[in-house]
């Protein structure tokens, strides 16, 4: 029988819930069960698909094609379990499921409510997502940990809440367990941590009716021992289930953090499982790699996100485990696209290494030219990823094959020369569309999930991922084949293709022109972890080094991080 281990949140939002509960679940793991974890997203849009970066972060994309919270990227990256469309859902697709089968007629009539039909519907998607009653042994676990977005007292979290607490009480003692996490802030005037607002933020919870069987207290510092005892006190929780989670400089650093506190103990005695003790020997290793580097890179990543880095969550982080793995300090400065249209590129002389991600819309495209440009005529090396590799080869078709006006469909429907575009806007010399695959995953008109390619041999990619490449997906652009003789009779290859509609997936210079330029059609990033690294960008960050060797960087001093004793 699946256990459930529910998690939410008080005071304020964005205290990190994702983490602590990744964390909870890196720490079950550890001590041999399986565990998956869901993300209750209380907003109505259907998807955070079609979010703004700016207000929703990064979109996650899983393996099974789905666009989620950046929240499973975290999972993804805590625990070997693979996320799937089922691991995240918001208000929007419960009350699209409800109202659906109302207009079926499958209520036969009854006034739907939002108790008991919601509550019920929320309570379905939570098993449907923990596995529960699945054929598939690969798709039941032993524990689901299910983060509730939002924070007690909103009125939108009160649906996902009250399910929550209705299905504690038909799964029984021993199978649930609620955790709660607030804000202990730290007040410089007075000189002290305020317990109050936790105090509240349980109050609040066990209004509803959940007593949290362990409170996770945020702050800027350690809580010392009599301000746990009055939180202990006025919430009804054990002393020793008031954890203390302090701001650490490495998220890595929380499951060793939860541990010596006992939280895998107490979650153990909560779910009433005896298991043998946890073995953190990985996380102590990815924590060791990350304090003590032996060198440093700066990488310039050029986006339009640039105000909120977590649009480039799962980046960043690859771009820190492909450091950890190469014992280096990766510093990664964000760069508006458009500051490079107005001011021009010789900002990035300074960069060891130049990466423009994946993106929609016009507005700083040809400030990322310019980047991709400077990089391939300096030699530095460059990665360019979805939409930086489409960029990429509109910088090479305009700059090296003399096609003036080149451009992508998606920014110019009129440009002379369309290497980059829809699908459908191919057309042969008989002017049919080129023919389709009706069975691959594109999404309508969008490309999601993962898609497996042979990779040609003898060449950067083949070096890197072998035979074939297995990656994820999230765009509708493609490269127009139509121009891909006249790239590659210029030098760029086209070294990876889908095997069933032949698109180009991966772009790359041969290294006796550049020694490391590379751009891909899917994110890599999205499948990166900390135990394991990635091999693409393990690639990139030692070309980054490489280029840090020739400029005499690579050997700095690393201000303020520990050096091994020798």
């Amino acid at each position: 029988m699946t256990k459930f281990v529910f998690v939410t949140g008080g005071v304020v939002s964005s205290l990190g819930k994702g983490i602590a509960a990744a964390s909870m679940a890196a720490l079950l793991e550890s001590r041999g069960l399986k565990v998956t974890l869901l993300k209750l997203d209380p907003y109505i849009n259907v998807d955070p698909g079609t979010m703004s970066p700016f207000q929703h972060g990064e979109v996650f994309v899983t393996e099974d094609g789905a666009e989620t919270d950046l929240d499973l990227g975290h999972y993804e990256r805590f625990v070997s379990s693979k996320m799937r469309k089922y691991n995240n859902f918001t208000t929007g697709q419960i009350y699209e499921s409800v109202i659906k089968k109302e207009r079926r007629g499958e209520y036969l009539g009854r006034t739907v409510q939002v108790i008991p039909h919601i509550t019920n519907e929320i309570q379905a998607f939570i098993e449907k997502g923990a596995g529960v009653g699945d054929p598939d042994p690969a798709r039941q676990f032993d524990v689901a940990i299910v983060e509730i977005g939002g924070t007690v007292g909103d009125i939108e979290s009160l649906p996902f809440i009250e399910a929550a607490r209705q299905m504690s009480l038909k799964l029984k003692r021993g199978n649930f367990c609620f955790v709660h996490l607030t804000l202990v802030p730290f007040i410089g005037s007075a000189g002290e941590l305020k317990t109050k607002p936790t105090q509240h933020s349980v109050q609040k919870l066990r209004e509803i009716g959940i007593q949290a069987d362990m409170l996770f207290c945020r702050a800027d510092r350690r809580i010392p021992e009599d301000e746990r005892g009055k939180i202990s006190m006025f919430s009804n929780v054990a002393l020793d289930s008031v954890i203390s989670v302090w701001d650490a400089d490495s998220i890595y650093k929380i499951p060793r953090m939860l541990h010596e506190q006992g939280v895998d103990d107490q979650l153990c005695d909560i779910l009433r499982l005896d298991l043998p003790k946890a073995d953190l020997s990985v996380w102590d290793r990815i924590v060791q790699a990350w304090q003590h580097p032996s060198s440093q890179v700066r990488i310039g990543m050029v986006g339009k996100y640039v105000d909120l880095t977590e649009s480039y969550k799962s980046l960043s982080e690859a771009l820190t485990h492909a450091g950890m793995h190469n014992h280096c300090r990766v510093t990664v400065d964000y760069i508006d696209s458009e500051k490079i249209e107005n001011d021009g590129p010789a900002v990035l002389a300074q960069y060891d290494a130049i990466l423009v991600p994946g993106g929609f819309g016009i507005r700083g495209t040809e400030g990322k030219i310019q980047a991709i440009r400077y990089a391939r005529e300096h030699r530095i090396p460059y990665l360019g990823i979805c939409l930086g590799m489409q960029l990429a080869v509109i910088e090479f078709a305009r700059h090296v094959c003399g096609l003036e006006g080149a451009n992508s469909t998606e920014f110019n429907s009129q440009a002379p020369h369309k290497v980059v575009g829809l699908i459908t806007e191919w057309l042969d010399r008989e002017g049919r569309v080129e023919k389709r695959d009706e069975n691959s995953n594109l999404g309508g008109t969008m490309r999601l999930g993962a898609q497996r390619c042979p990779v040609s041999p003898g060449t950067l990619a083949a070096r890197i991922y072998g035979e074939t490449v297995n990656e994820r997906h999230r765009h509708r652009y493609e490269v127009n084949n139509h121009y891909v003789p006249q790239l590659e009779a210029k030098g760029l290859k086209i070294t990876a293709r889908t095997p069933s509609e032949n698109l180009p997936e991966i772009a790359e210079l041969p290294q006796d022109i550049h020694p490391w330029f590379f751009g891909v059609q899917f994110h890599p990033e999205f499948t990166s972890t900390p135990r394991d690294g990635h091999p693409l960008f393990i690639s990139y960050i030692q070309a980054a080094m490489a280029q840090a060797s020739r400029r005499g960087t690579s050997a700095a001093a690393l201000p303020g991080v520990a050096q091994p004793a020798s």
